[in-house]
């Protein structure tokens, strides 16, 4: 799509779409971010191969009891403990999926013959970008598992292992070399295919669907609508994977940067169902959708309302 009136320079409109994606994705970010610890911190507890290695689970204690858990025992400020390599995840990643996204849809081989795009172009396009997107931001992601838990690791009377950002990214560098940064890479843009597959391919398809067979204009209810939609389905999809991805990214590692856990992504998902049950890969998916909803609204409205300002045409 070419901006509209000018606002944006058009020889950069690939850019400037990625500057306000990330813009709108850094403001979800922050006002969801409590329920993303929240969510973290559930998926950890009574993890089984943690006890086979003589680890302590903590207690299941609900999301509600978990967050209030942590203000209580940590401090309010604890919510958004790795609050800043969230936000800087989401510039790249949400920047990127955005862009890639949009240039899929938007090229000759997106468009069917009636101009309209395509369901099942629309969800290959999703997942690819979403895979392409998280790809790239996996380590600036792997930081922010790791610094959610510090304060868990404090109460338990562990020493941190992480002192602050860019501290985390040199001891995983340290540790592992350039390839750590990358560690738990599979399951990470495994689950950004599917969680995509339910954001971006939901909201553009309900949203495309709505202005042709209803009287809705492409306005902040039918962007409102449409963002419910994806948010339910993206954390519907995603859940599974996002469990496999934080276990593998919080798992204890040896001298050469290697998991103690697990071997692999297949082999956590073993793990997990044998030893704790199917429903496992489903912990945190209440506070997942309680945040995914809240964010896919506060993103979407917020990117839209960005675009129209600027000049650059609806999404």
């Amino acid at each position: 799509m070419s901006p509209a009136g000018g606002s944006v320079p058009d020889r950069w409109p690939r850019f400037s779409k990625f500057l306000l994606s990330a813009c709108a994705a850094s403001v979800a970010e922050l006002v969801t971010f409590p329920l993303d610890l929240t969510k973290t911190r559930l998926q950890i507890q009574g993890e089984a191969a943690l006890k086979q290695h003589g680890g302590s689970a903590a207690p299941y204690r609900g999301m509600v009891r978990t967050a209030r858990g942590i203000a209580q025992e940590e401090g309010l400020l604890k919510l958004w403990q790795g609050a800043t390599p969230a936000v800087y995840r989401h510039i790249v990643y949400s920047g990127v999926r955005m862009m890639v996204y949009e240039q899929l849809r938007d090229s000759p081989l997106g468009k069917g013959e009636d101009e309209t795009f395509p369901l099942w172009k629309a969800v290959v396009s999703g997942m690819s970008a979403g895979a392409i997107g998280q790809f790239f931001a996996s380590p600036t992601d792997l930081v922010k598992v790791q610094m959610q838990m510090e304060g868990k690791r404090r109460l338990e009377g562990k020493p941190p292992r992480v002192r602050g950002f860019y501290h985390a990214l040199v001891t995983i560098v340290s540790k592992g070399g350039i390839r750590g940064l990358w560690a738990g890479w599979i399951p990470n843009v495994q689950r950004a295919a599917l969680v995509n597959m339910g954001d971006l391919t939901t909201y553009d398809t309900v949203k495309h669907f709505l202005l042709r067979n209803t009287n809705l204009k492409d306005n902040s209810v039918c962007h409102s609508v449409s963002s419910i939609c994806s948010g339910l389905v993206a954390a519907t999809l995603g859940t599974p994977a996002d469990v496999i991805k934080t276990r593998i990214m919080n798992q204890p590692r040896d001298k050469h940067g290697r998991g103690i856990l697990y071997k692999s992504s297949t082999d956590c998902f073993i793990q997990a169902v044998r030893g704790e049950g199917f429903p496992s890969l489903y912990k945190g998916f209440i506070p997942t959708w309680m945040r995914m909803a809240p964010w896919s609204l506060v993103f979407w409205l917020t990117y839209e309302q960005i675009r129209r300002i600027v000049g650059v045409s609806s999404f």
